[in-house]
């Protein structure tokens, strides 16, 4: 086996050579563009790593890697879009550095690429990687929607967000392990149980995400602190503490995320109050567990040696610890 920072190396180095220098450019530049901006490779990087699990030379599946990632970024400049987002890691979005119809044209043929890339395999292998890039891509589409139906909703419950996550978020992770597994030729026991330990780190991973938004270090997070809660994003917090507070917290939970204060910081500061004495902030730590625990559930069932059992259940536990 072989070190993450490995994988990410070599997989950096493919998608590399991989940049598209043809016309239109103003077709291929936004795309060459957002696949440089950077970002954790973490999709990419698991499709490489469960191949090499199952036993097979990771190298073959670095188109599947490739597809995984074209798509995700795909994804993000089309969300950027529609949040109207003006950065993505620290640069200008694609439709703000171009503009909205680029964004929008350049994000299409990233979709289209991405399926080019599963042409380079067997026939059969071509086949089960497709259906499931369908499926994937399908319900990531359903989760955005969620995301956006919620944004209108006063009503969204807790189990409603966990659905929604592990569509928009989850599902991703999910399908570029199993990518690896039906590269390498596990069975088809196999190749759905590591899609369901990816599922589920998937969704520990969301809510990592949501926890670290409001309680991470600046330092070191990568983001603004309490983005989500100037936003007024309905996360696992303030859901959490909706569910858990009293009135007199309900109330005041409501009453700060209908206002935009010229001075953010007092805002941010009384949410996090409110997630700490609710327990929400609480709850959703143990949610985070609970999907992890999940994840490593599935360890005891998979047809692998508990050598590379370890190395799954190490790379969980470091990404659980992760402060960005």
């Amino acid at each position: 086996m072989y070190s993450i920072e490995l994988y990410r190396k070599e997989f950096l180095t493919y998608l590399g050579q991989k940049s598209i220098d043809k016309e239109p450019s103003r077709l291929y530049e936004p795309i060459n563009y957002i696949l440089r901006l950077g970002g954790k490779r973490l999709r990419p990087v698991l499709t490489l790593m469960t191949t090499e699990l199952f036993g097979t030379d990771y190298k073959k599946a670095m188109d599947a890697a490739l597809a995984i990632e074209v798509f995700h970024n795909f994804s993000l400049i089309h969300d950027d879009i529609m949040d109207d987002a003006p950065l993505r890691r620290g640069q200008k979005t694609v439709h703000e550095k171009w503009d909205l119809n680029t964004g929008i044209l350049s994000g299409d043929a990233m979709l289209i690429l991405a399926y080019q890339f599963f042409e380079n395999y067997p026939s059969e292998i071509f086949r089960a990687l497709a259906m499931l890039f369908s499926k994937t891509a399908l319900e990531v589409c359903e989760g955005q929607q969620y995301d956006m139906d919620f944004e209108t909703r006063d009503d969204v419950t807790v189990p409603e967000y966990l659905h929604m996550i592990e569509y928009k978020t989850a599902v991703l992770v999910a399908a570029a392990m199993k990518m690896g597994g039906i590269i390498a030729g596990a069975s088809l026991k196999d190749q759905n149980l590591i899609y369901d330990f990816g599922k589920n780190l998937g969704i520990a991973f969301q809510l990592q995400d949501d926890y670290l938004d409001a309680f991470g270090d600046p330092e070191s997070f990568g983001k603004q602190v309490g983005g989500d809660i100037i936003e007024n994003k309905k996360t696992i917090l303030y859901l959490s503490a909706l569910q858990l507070g009293n009135a007199g917290e309900q109330k005041e939970i409501l009453d700060l995320y209908s206002i935009q204060p010229q001075d953010v910081s007092d805002k941010v500061n009384s949410v996090k109050g409110i997630f700490l004495s609710t327990g929400a902030a609480k709850h959703t730590k143990s949610e985070i567990q609970n999907y992890t625990q999940k994840a490593f559930e599935v360890l005891d069932v998979i047809d692998m040696s508990e050598e590379k059992k370890a190395v799954l259940k190490q790379f969980g536990e470091n990404l659980m610890m992760r402060k960005v």
